[in-house]
């Protein structure tokens, strides 16, 4: 049998995905396991000079603990950097101003009503700053405040037909950032890429939700090594 070292190769991958997963209480699938072989087969021709470009300014990563880890984080913040700046384009002609205020009327549109703190919690913001998207929507007409039913304290917010009306017409420029974001990858690494980006914001909420003011060491303990 031509393909029997492959089966032995898959029953040792499944097992360390098993073990990968071992504290999860997620029933994991056949997508998952197909997401986890293709992350842990990187092609050998991308290499850390070919994510960074080949840019001599990037080689001072060199020294840190972690390459790997380090070049992540560096391409998400990037990733984001560039996503601000086609939404922007996309929102020149709007009364928006932010990615934030966009996001806030998205998630504002498949609710009846929410609550102005768990409207900001939901979208990873801080309170401070949460408040002032929110407040600002409010002053455009675009998001309704009101007093909660079973506690006045509370403040719950809506979506006004403006602030409705606002989102139908730049929704169509924002799907054209969205295609942007992904640029040259292909549908499959586009599933590869969402497989590991709901992995890693998975980790992130449930730490933002619950143990937001842990200190780093804290944090570290709860990832499992990976070798």
């Amino acid at each position: 049998m031509r393909t029997k070292h492959i089966i032995i190769d898959l029953l040792n991958y499944l097992e360390e995905f098993e073990n990968q997963h071992k504290d999860t209480e997620k029933r994991l699938s056949t997508a998952d396991f197909i997401g986890y072989l293709n992350a842990v087969h990187v092609p050998d021709t991308l290499s850390d000079d070919k994510i960074r470009g080949g840019k001599e300014s990037w080689k001072v990563i060199q020294y840190t603990e972690n390459r790997s880890a380090t070049n992540v984080s560096i391409l998400v913040s990037l990733l984001y950097r560039y996503a601000k700046m086609y939404s922007r384009k996309a929102m020149k002609d709007s009364g928006l101003r932010t990615v934030d205020e966009f996001a806030l009327l998205i998630t504002l549109m498949t609710h009846e009503s929410i609550s102005k703190q768990e409207l900001i919690k939901e979208q990873v913001l801080e309170k401070t700053s949460g408040i002032e998207i929110v407040n600002r929507l409010i002053r455009q007409g675009y998001v309704e405040q009101f007093d909660g039913e079973k506690d006045r304290r509370s403040k719950m917010l809506k979506i006004t037909a403006q602030g409705r009306q606002e989102i139908i017409q730049i929704l169509p420029r924002m799907n054209q950032v969205s295609k942007i974001v992904v640029g040259n990858l292909t549908q499959t690494e586009q599933n590869l890429l969402t497989f590991l980006m709901r992995k890693l914001d998975d980790f992130h909420n449930d730490i933002f939700m619950n143990e937001k003011d842990a200190g780093l060491e804290d944090i570290l303990r709860r990832i499992t090594p990976s070798e």
